[in-house]
């Protein structure tokens, strides 16, 4: 065998072994990553049974989304979790969404003492939410409030009109599928609309006289659909103090007799799916030179859709 063909013998055997060892480096790292996630996950989501406070992050548009609620269930079954902080950050969402988490946050409270904690904002929806808590503490630049109704629908009646597009609609009721952006409203869907409107606005207030204790003087006063700062919140009693995460926990400490210096451990959603994995897959890949392995992990990761809106919103809506 001449000397070129032991040359080219050695350099294939060469290869593969690089190969191999590629694989196996690959496969090695990756079941660390997939090792490290789940433990750093187990302790986010408390499994650990030391006793501890939950720290829940209520965050975005509120939909009622499974997740929130299977992780508020959670925490509520869990032993080791004394107390909660619901930490708020949200325009609002959905109103049949906000009565769901709502809903969920009280049976949580009837289980284990818990604080809503808004350094940002709970308007709406959101502060629904925090009305389900057994008490409200807000920075003093917070904004809560925002207690109203919203419905929102486009006409494009005249831009229709503009382009010559007529809209053709057969329909069993005069009141079925109305107000319809495809024609005026007629003054009897708007009654039925603003009907809707007025219902779930008393709803909402309802919530607020009850839980916050006030008169209908006082209501009115809060209930035009403002926000207020956490300053203006809380002699509207709004909220119960300013202040944040250190004064809620104080308040668990002094008056639900809860340990001192308990850990504040973050509860998470569980995802259903190992996507983050995904993620940190991707990442290996690319290290070990394998781009369109580590593309395609990475698309998984960013795949989740957008929540839909449907129907009426308790949404605090800025307008430029």
């Amino acid at each position: 065998m001449s000397s070129e063909t032991d040359y080219l013998v050695d350099r294939r055997r060469l290869k593969r072994r690089v190969t191999f060892w590629r694989v196996l480096a690959f496969v090695a790292v990756f079941l660390a990553v997939v090792g490290a996630a789940v433990a750093v996950a187990g302790r986010q989501m408390g499994v650990a049974g030391a006793p501890q406070l939950a720290r829940v992050e209520i965050s975005g548009l509120i939909t009622g989304d499974r997740k929130t609620l299977d992780l508020l269930k959670r925490v509520q079954k869990s032993d080791a979790v004394k107390g909660v902080l619901l930490n708020i950050n949200s325009p609002g969402g959905t109103v049949s969404g906000s009565e769901e988490l709502y809903d969920a946050i009280r049976e949580l409270a009837a289980a284990k003492p818990t604080v809503a904690v808004v350094d940002g904002i709970a308007a709406s929806g959101a502060y629904i939410a925090a009305l389900a808590t057994d008490r409200i503490v807000a920075r003093q630049t917070a904004m809560v409030g925002s207690i109203g109704v919203l419905f929102q629908f486009p006409n494009v009646v005249k831009l229709l009109d503009t382009i010559g597009v007529k809209m053709e609609t057969i329909k069993s009721a005069p009141l079925k599928a109305a107000p319809s952006p495809f024609e005026p409203p007629t003054p009897a869907s708007q009654a039925a609309v603003e009907a809707l409107i007025a219902d779930t606005y008393g709803w909402f207030k309802g919530l607020v006289a009850e839980r916050r204790g006030m008169d209908a003087g006082g209501l009115a006063t809060v209930s035009d659909g403002r926000v207020f700062t956490g300053r203006q919140a809380l002699p509207l009693k709004l909220i119960d103090e300013i202040g944040g995460e250190k004064q809620a926990v104080s308040w668990l400490e002094s008056e639900k007799k809860l340990s001192k210096d308990l850990p504040i451990r973050d509860w998470k959603p569980k995802d259903g799916s190992p996507l983050g994995l995904w993620s940190a897959a991707g990442a290996v890949a690319g290290a070990f030179g394998l781009d369109t392995a580590a593309n395609l992990l990475r698309a998984v990761e960013h795949s989740a859709q957008s929540p839909v809106l449907d129907g009426l919103l308790v949404v605090w809506q800025p307008r430029g």
